[in-house]
């Protein structure tokens, strides 16, 4: 039996947005490694195996991912959304590097998933219809210097932004300086999602603006969208629509 890695995404949460590709190599795999809630959302089922571990050990887990497939077994590694974002596609490959030498052989695969920050978009509109970046606000594996200079850098550039990992308990002030970060940078009116749960049945979705903001509307479950200078609401019967439009017709700066 030839052996393989394949790292998938689970996508936000709701079954119907993981792809037939990520379904498929589910099917077909007899080991299933990742973060313990992310290990639970895959079905139990005889010659399957789950490794379920906690979130602070990617190297660990990715090790023994590949360990497996030296073994000859199909290995998937799940992430929520897609593995590429923040997850453990790059884990997988820093293991690769810095590994035995027959890692590097092995047959290894991504399998792209639908992102917490694509369906929170989705849900109210269009916020990344034009320049976007995504910052982690996790301080976990960089200095929150870093992240401050990315923050006040990208809102310099008038980029829509994607926050993942918002607010913690083990740092509440941190989002609490995110957001004095953007008031100094940008105008009051800026628009800003708070998207908890996308596509589960908590779902809760509510725009603000960068005036009216504050830290208790995100958690860890939150992804954040801050929109650009250009970024606007369309009203109607119920929910706003929040767009970003693809052209700008002056020069910036």
């Amino acid at each position: 039996m030839t052996g393989w890695v394949k790292i998938a995404g689970l996508g936000p949460g709701n079954e119907a947005l993981v792809t037939p590709e990520v379904t498929a190599a589910l099917a077909e795999a007899t080991d299933i490694v990742g973060y313990i809630p992310y290990v639970a959302r895959v079905a139990e089922r005889p010659g399957l195996t789950l490794h379920p571990s906690d979130n602070r050990v990617e190297i660990d887990r990715s090790q023994h991912a590949l360990e497996m497939a030296s073994e000859g077994k199909r290995v998937v590694v799940v992430s929520s959304g897609d593995p590429g974002v923040f997850a453990m596609a790059s884990a997988v490959y820093e293991a690769v590097d810095n590994g035995p030498s027959a890692w590097r052989n092995l047959d290894i695969q991504v399998l792209p998933g639908i992102t917490a920050m694509l369906a929170a978009a989705a849900r109210v509109g269009a916020p990344l219809g034009h320049d976007f970046c995504t910052i982690n606000l996790s301080d976990n594996l960089k200095p929150w210097e870093v992240i401050e200079n990315r923050l006040r850098l990208a809102a310099q550039a008038d980029f829509a932004m994607a926050f993942y990992n918002p607010r913690a308990k083990s740092r509440p002030g941190k989002f609490e300086r995110t957001l004095e970060i953007l008031r100094e940078e940008c105008e009051p009116e800026r628009l800003i999602i708070f998207a908890r749960a996308v596509s589960r049945a908590d779902e809760a979705v509510r725009i603000s603006t960068l005036a009216d903001a504050t830290p208790e509307m995100a958690d860890m479950q939150t992804m954040v969208i801050v929109g650009s200078s250009l970024t606007r609401t369309i009203d109607r019967d119920g929910d706003p629509i929040v767009y970003t439009p693809r052209f700008i017709t002056k020069a910036e700066g």
